[in-house]
């Protein structure tokens, strides 16, 4: 999903950031570990088969990721987002008849940072994104049953149990966005700052310069001059 390619969440723990190539070569690396493979249900891809799995994330119209980061170190400037990434969090939109039910996912994939509240901060924050700029009002989240510490921390985010499926040993929580869930949710993520992802990247104090885009008569000009120098090459 291109909506939030330029997009930066910033929590008190977590810093979330659009998934770009630049973070594929870790999150490789963290998709080798059978354990993630297991709670994620997922299977083994090749560094290349990532790259192309992450410009799909990036296309694709209803997917959402952000990969997160831990905001303490990413705010020294002199440490890339690769130094910095602890996770990722996604939300689905695959169900055609209701664009309003969004799936979410979380992972934190450095276990050093796992029981520490960053999963929540970076659950919240991403549920908070999807009730104001995605039109979300319901939530499911799918989460195996062996994973009782994730199970719990969607319940005590306000989520129900509404399954299980004892053929995929899944459980499957949900949560009705109403005006009071609203509220709560907006003021347990008051202190997040919304800002831009180029933006924030530059050292400080480095503007940003935006070219402006040509004219329709500068257009039909570069149109023409392009034209003829593929019949200049073709000459050659």
């Amino acid at each position: 999903m291109r909506i939030n390619e330029n997009t930066v969440l910033r929590g008190k723990k977590v810093t979330l950031v659009p998934y770009s190539p630049a973070h594929v070569p870790r999150y490789h690396e963290w998709m080798q570990s059978e354990e993630l493979q297991r709670l994620t249900a997922s299977e083994p891809l090749s560094l290349q088969q990532e790259y192309e799995m992450q410009r799909s994330w990036r296309d694709d119209a209803d997917k959402c990721t952000f990969i997160v980061l831990d905001t303490e170190r990413w705010s020294e400037q002199a440490r890339g987002d690769e130094e910095c990434m602890v996770g990722d969090v996604n939300l689905f939109l695959t169900d055609t008849e209701d664009p309003t039910l969004g799936e979410i996912e979380i992972m934190i994939a450095e276990p050093s940072y796992r029981g520490r509240g960053f999963g929540k901060e970076a659950t919240l924050m991403m549920m908070s994104y999807g009730v104001t700029d995605l039109g979300i009002t319901k939530f499911e989240a799918k989460i195996g049953q062996e994973n009782e510490a994730s199970i719990c921390m969607f319940k005590k985010l306000h989520f129900k149990e509404v399954s299980v499926n004892s053929v995929f040993q899944e459980v499957t929580l949900r949560l009705d966005v109403g005006d009071q869930e609203r509220q709560w949710l907006l003021d347990q993520t008051k202190h997040v700052k919304k800002k831009s992802y180029i933006e924030e990247k530059l050292p400080a104090g480095q503007p940003v310069f935006l070219l402006p885009l040509p004219s329709e008569q500068d257009s039909s000009l570069l149109q023409r001059s392009l034209s003829a120098l593929v019949a200049q090459s073709v000459l050659y």
